[in-house]
C-alpha cells in the first residue's frame, strides 16, 4: 500500500523557502496561489520548487493580455 501525503501551499511558502529573492518577482495575487503537493511540503526539493515556480510563470503570463 502506498502512502500519499498531499498537502496544498501558497506559492510564497516555495519561493520564499527556496528562492526568496525572487519574491518581487511575482505579484500578490501570484503568490497567493495554492499549490497542490502530492508528498507535502517537508520532501519537496529545490529543483522540483524552481519547476513548479516556472509553470506558475507561465501560467500567469498566459493569462495577461499584451498590448
Amino acid at each position: 500500500m502506498i502512502i500519499v501525503d498531499m498537502e496544498t501551499v501558497k506559492l510564497s511558502q516555495i519561493v520564499m523557502k527556496w528562492f526568496p529573492d525572487m519574491m518581487p518577482v511575482f505579484n500578490k495575487e501570484e503568490l497567493n496561489s495554492r499549490i497542490l503537493l502530492r508528498d507535502g511540503f517537508t520532501v519537496l526539493e529545490p529543483e522540483d520548487a524552481l519547476e513548479i515556480i516556472h509553470y506558475s510563470i507561465c501560467e500567469h503570463q498566459s493569462s495577461a493580455l499584451l498590448h
